[in-house]
């Protein structure tokens, strides 16, 4: 009965501080007021169902054990005491109601981030499995550009990025998360569009490495930067970096592969992550073994992998400090090297660094106020093989005038597949990166600003033949400035409002487009809500 008592104290104390809130002049104006006065008022009409269940226990229990007691001891041959088990009834009287005892609900129902009841639970050793999130997100838009078609396609170049007037979804999201065994979780995000299915990831998660080693298999989001490992509905704007769009393509850059990580014993944070993945998958692979013409329009002569340096190679290092109990900083540095498509001696560099800033005032109210910096910069060094006119485009054509198994001839063609001019070997290099912040002035508000540019140099293949990479939607120089506004009716709705002044070089004319996108998103589920 202990922790009867010591309950019953704790809800006294918040009956008294709800008093004090009543009594406090405008107190009823204020939403913070309102929210705690009403998790008070669940919390009571809790604690009078809990006290009538309590009392109707304790006459039940006391009814028990006054019919055992009315049993007298009885002296056994030996000379020890034997007293009379108590009846059937009784003792499973008492089991039921320690039963109902242990069932009463501790806690208010209504919390945001409470895991639910399991969709699958069994007893594994001295593990209990639980697959315990299952969840879909639907993030919708609608809004307009001053351009329109392939233009605004290509302004929007993100995958889940709303790219046309009117209504666009953006992406239906099933996420499933749990416990494998004692030994692994694992985690599945399948995407829904209009008119497509996909796997976003499919990967498991160790648990119990030694030297506070982690693995990680399967098919999951390269681990590069702060915005490519995270699904669109995690972003904080509607739309995705113009830089990140520019390196790694629409989709983001994932593939089948393994990564390890190691938090290292360091005072502070500090986690070193590296990891190969494949870099032949196509689009998703942009930078690196694509399988379409590629960065800067080279075409794709060779995209298998024949021995190891064919493979995609990732590393990252990530340190967190808490400046104080208020401010907490996140460095991160980044690094890709693989193959690409342009011929045997075609590879890509990209490396890159992220800071994270965030200020969270310790009496705050469920997160609110806050304020987020976040910088991201990357660079990529496209080794791009030369290739002869004319080759053939078709796997067995090594890209430099000739054909497998006759290095003398190659024949010329016209149509899709073959390029018309000679391409020298050159380095196309791209940079750039975003910085943005983030306010949360008042529960549910916030608004924030976002910078971005985009640049590079070496020429891009435009229409057959070398030419100006500013005439290139991937390569040319890029500058939005995105306003953004969002609205939380709770941790699972959100509304978000974003304008975009886009300069935009292959626009041509005055080289300037606004967009407004209004996005929506519903989450229902057991998926970790969004946080700040």
């Amino acid at each position: 009965m202990h922790g009867i008592r010591s309950k019953s104290v704790h809800l006294a104390s918040l009956l008294a501080l709800a008093v004090a809130l009543t009594a406090t002049p405008g107190a009823a104006e204020d939403p913070e007021i309102a929210e705690l006065k009403s998790m008070l008022r669940t919390l009571v009409e809790q604690n009078e169902v809990q006290q009538r269940q309590i009392e109707e226990l304790r006459r039940r229990l006391d009814a028990a054990e006054g019919r055992t007691n009315d049993a007298a001891p009885v002296a056994a041959a030996d000379g020890e005491v034997d007293r009379p088990a108590p009846a059937a009834s009784d003792a499973a009287a008492l089991d039921a109601a320690l039963a109902e005892l242990d069932e009463a609900p501790a806690e208010p129902a209504a919390q945001p981030q409470a895991l639910g009841p399991a969709i699958l639970s069994r007893r594994v050793g001295n593990a209990n499995v639980r697959l315990v999130d299952l969840s879909f997100d639907i993030l919708t838009a609608v809004g307009g550009s001053t351009e329109e078609g392939a233009a605004l396609r290509d302004l929007q170049g993100g995958a889940h990025d709303p790219n046309r007037r009117g209504f666009t979804l953006q992406q239906g999201e099933l996420s499933l998360i749990g416990a494998v065994d004692p030994y692994f979780t694992a985690e599945t995000h399948i995407v829904f569009g209009t008119d497509f299915v996909e796997l976003e990831e499919a990967f498991f998660t160790t648990t119990s490495l030694p030297w506070n080693l982690q693995l990680e298999g399967g098919y999951f989001l390269t681990d590069f930067g702060r915005i490519n490992p995270l699904h669109a509905h995690a972003w904080q704007w509607v739309d995705q970096p113009v830089i990140n769009t520019r390196l790694f393509g629409g989709e983001g850059l994932r593939s089948p592969g393994a990564s390890l990580s190691w938090l290292t014993p360091l005072p502070w944070y500090s986690e070193l992550i590296a990891g190969a993945q494949n870099a032949g998958e196509g689009e998703l692979t942009y930078s690196f073994l694509n399988g379409e013409p590629g960065v800067g329009g080279r075409p794709a002569v060779d995209t298998g992998v024949h021995n190891f340096s064919d493979v995609l190679y990732h590393a990252r290092s990530e340190s967190s400090w808490d400046l104080d109990r208020e401010w907490t900083t996140v460095l991160g540095l980044s690094g890709l090297f693989g193959a690409n498509a342009t011929g045997a001696d075609g590879y890509t560099f990209v490396y890159g660094g992220d800071l994270f800033v965030r200020w969270l005032p310790q009496n705050n109210f469920r997160g609110w106020p806050f304020f987020i910096w976040q910088t991201e910069i990357a660079k990529r060094d496209f080794m791009a093989d030369d290739f002869l006119a004319g080759s053939e485009l078709d796997g067995d054509d090594d890209g430099h005038g000739h054909e497998h198994g006759d290095e003398h001839e190659h024949e010329e063609e016209e149509g899709e597949g073959v390029v018309e001019v000679d391409l020298p070997y050159a380095i196309l290099r791209d940079w750039g990166g975003y910085s943005q912040v983030l306010w949360g002035f008042r529960f549910p508000w916030a608004a924030g600003l976002r910078f971005e540019y985009a640049s590079g140099s070496g020429q891009s293949v435009i229409d057959g033949d070398l030419g100006s990479r500013q005439r290139d939607p991937l390569r040319d120089d890029r500058f939005r400035f995105s306003p953004l506004l969002i609205y939380h009716p709770t941790h699972f709705s959100r509304l978000r409002l974003q304008y975009n002044l886009d300069h935009a070089r292959f626009l041509g004319g005055d080289e300037l487009a606004h967009s407004v996108w209004l996005s929506a998103e519903l989450l229902y589920g057991e998926h970790p809500t969004h946080e700040y």
